[in-house]
Formats: structure tokens, C-alpha cells, sequence
């Protein structure tokens, strides 16, 4: 009897470690030449997913953030390089915070062309993050190959850096962090936020690109493109929370 319990208690605990090591890197097409991909990390005990895109054009693949989990680098450029046939050539990381910028290092040693803002790059600096090699001074519009995208800074929020992605032609809009999903009870982590900017930000965001077909935050669900309308939200029901405080 102790020798079936022991063996069912192993048997327990290698499923829960594998059940644990299952979910590494997802990849997930959106539309067009368009793909979101998931890596998780722990948190709370449990893995959390941080979403990031690419974008597969002519003259290679464009990365939108790095992954979360480093150990999800190579394995990610390899499944592009399975899936697409091509190689990863520019990745442009929306933030300063680890799930953004933590692959840059990995991403350059690999001949990527790696981009940030040169406030993201100012934070970064000091916080002994690693960095991109090229800087952004403003917002910028990309052409690679076939497509074209924008970047945007609309104000601080969840740092004081965040920026948004933008391609008209798809009507994508990818916001990172800076926006919350529908299926988030919080903001998250306010280490670095700007809750008196956060609101005046998302409405900006809502002005300029007024009709998204997709909406990616940068954690959890995805699916739903009213995440701006809930983002602000978050922000009201957490300013209403805290406002004796």
C-alpha cells in the first residue's frame, strides 16, 4: 500500500512539473502576414503568458518585443525559420520592462537589427537592461519589404515609455503592456506606471487609430478588441479604489 502511494504521489508530481513545462512558446496566426506569439513566466506561482507579434515580409521577419522566457529565444527564431522560411532581421521592443526588451542582447549576438526609443534606451541605461542598437528619436514608420508600420508614443502609462505599433493597411494595433486585456481583474504591475497619464494616453491611442481590427495587449486573452475601452476601466475603478488613499 505505501509502495502504490509513493508511486501515485511521483506520479502527481512528475504531472504538475510537466503540466508546468507544456506551455513555452505559442504561436498563433492573426491576420494577414501577421502572428502572435506567447511565452510565459511564472507568476503567483503559476505561468503567466506575455504576449508579443511578428510580421513575416519579404525581406525577412519583424519582431514586435522579444520573448518573455530567454530560454524561448532560439526556439522562437527557429520555428519561424520552420514555418516561414526566412529569418528574424528587426525586432522593435515597446518598453523597458524585461518582457519586452530581455531578448535584445540574444536577438543582436544573432545579427538582428534591434530598435527602441531613445527613452526606452535611457531607462534601460540606467537600469542595466539590456539595449537596442539603433535608437528612435520620434515616432517612426517602417517599410520592410512589403509592409508598412508605424510607431507611436502617445504618453506614459504603464511606464513612462510605452509605445504602440500600428499597421494601417491590416488595422492592427499592437500596445504591449500599455494596454490591459478584457480578461485582466487588475493593472498589473504598477512599479513604473503613470496612473495620472494612463487615461489621457488610452484615449489618444482611441483618437488616432479609431477603427482596429485587432487589439494585442501584451498579457493574456487577445481575442477581444474592446481591450482599450477596458483598459480605462481598470484605470477608473482603480483611481476610484484608492482615492481616499
Amino acid at each position: 500500500m505505501r509502495t502504490l502511494l509513493n508511486v501515485t504521489l511521483l506520479l502527481l508530481v512528475f504531472t504538475g512539473s510537466f503540466a508546468q513545462d507544456i506551455k513555452k512558446l505559442e504561436i498563433n496566426h492573426l491576420s494577414g502576414n501577421f502572428y502572435v506569439y506567447t511565452t510565459y513566466k511564472s507568476w503567483g506561482g503559476q505561468p503567466f503568458p506575455a504576449n508579443a507579434m511578428y510580421l513575416v515580409t519579404d525581406k525577412g521577419v519583424v519582431l514586435f518585443d522579444s520573448p518573455w522566457d530567454s530560454t524561448q529565444n532560439q526556439p522562437l527564431l527557429d520555428s519561424i525559420k520552420a514555418r516561414h522560411q526566412k529569418d528574424v532581421v528587426m525586432c522593435i521592443a515597446t518598453h523597458s520592462h524585461e518582457d519586452r526588451t530581455g531578448g535584445l542582447d540574444f536577438l543582436k549576438k544573432k545579427g538582428v537589427k534591434t530598435y527602441t526609443t531613445k527613452l526606452t534606451d535611457e531607462i534601460s541605461k540606467v537600469k542595466g537592461e539590456p539595449r537596442a542598437e539603433f535608437l528612435m528619436e520620434s515616432d517612426t514608420v517602417f517599410t520592410v519589404g512589403q509592409h508598412k508600420f508605424q510607431t507611436y508614443y502617445a504618453g506614459a502609462g504603464h511606464t513612462p515609455d510605452n509605445i504602440v505599433i500600428w499597421s494601417e493597411k491590416e488595422k492592427v494595433l499592437y500596445g504591449g503592456c500599455l494596454i490591459k486585456s478584457t480578461e485582466a481583474k487588475d493593472l498589473g504591475n504598477l512599479a513604473d506606471a503613470s496612473l495620472r497619464d494612463w487615461p489621457g494616453t488610452i484615449r489618444s491611442i482611441q483618437q488616432k487609430f479609431r477603427t482596429p481590427r485587432y487589439v494585442i495587449p501584451g498579457h493574456q486573452g487577445w481575442s477581444d478588441k474592446s481591450s482599450l475601452d477596458h483598459t480605462l476601466k481598470l484605470l477608473i475603478r482603480h483611481s476610484t479604489d484608492h482615492s481616499d488613499q
